[in-house]
């Protein structure tokens, strides 16, 4: 069986060591983070193993990023890829992924997740539970989706975006796709009918931009 480390401890870690786990493709070799806290409270079988900075990995090493900043995930992946590090794709066997589609490396992708048709998908992306990409939808790097995202047909998201659970984004056109920029976040329960600017933060039914303004129009 092939071995794998987790990079991270906490509650995410503890959810995506169990999706390993219940595949049976990887043996987990260890655990790092910053410090042993969150590794002590998941009681994780394999051993902790400090800091991915000091530990001396070989270009033979598989390594999964279980951490949702995708801040931090992007800077870690950077770091340990300059290393030949291998960073393989850990789908659980629960999700439906079709052959028109693509996901580069280092992607997590949960549970009762679909991803249908002719979708493109970069590095660094992790779906949470039950969370679908429909059709003809294109989506950058270090991209997160919570549980339960509904993105819908001819839809573009671009890097660094955070989409929070529940958040429903409507179908876009083939020839002009709702776009939601770069560095983006989507507030939990959202609904996006429209093309989002990029580093915006929006949300409500439908989402608007999270200012003082709106937030008093909406309470």
């Amino acid at each position: 069986m092939k071995e794998i480390y987790i990079i991270g401890t906490s509650g995410f870690a503890s959810e995506v060591t169990e999706y390993i786990l219940d595949n049976g493709d990887y043996k987990i070799k260890g655990y790092f983070d910053i410090s042993e806290i969150e590794y002590k409270k998941y009681s994780y079988q394999a051993p902790f193993l400090g800091n991915e900075r000091e530990f001396n990995f070989t270009s033979n090493d598989n390594v999964v990023i279980a951490i949702a900043d995708y801040q931090l995930r992007n800077k870690i992946y950077l770091e340990l890829k300059s290393k030949g590090v291998n960073f393989p794709n850990i789908f659980h066997k629960s999700c439906l992924i079709t052959s028109s589609s693509t996901i580069e490396e280092s992607s997590i992708i949960c549970p009762f997740v679909t991803l249908t048709s002719n979708v493109k998908i970069g590095k660094n992306f992790q779906a949470n539970i039950y969370s679908y990409i429909a059709h003809d939808c294109i989506i950058g790097d270090n991209v997160t989706f919570a549980p339960a995202v509904k993105c819908n047909g001819n839809v573009v998201i671009e890097d660094n975006v955070y989409i929070g659970t529940g958040v429903i984004i409507h179908q876009g056109k083939s020839n002009k796709p709702l776009k939601i920029g770069k560095g983006s976040v989507i507030a939990a329960g959202s609904v996006v009918t429209k093309s989002v600017e990029v580093g915006k933060v929006m949300f409500g039914n439908p989402a608007i931009e999270f200012t003082k303004e709106n937030i008093k129009r909406r309470s």
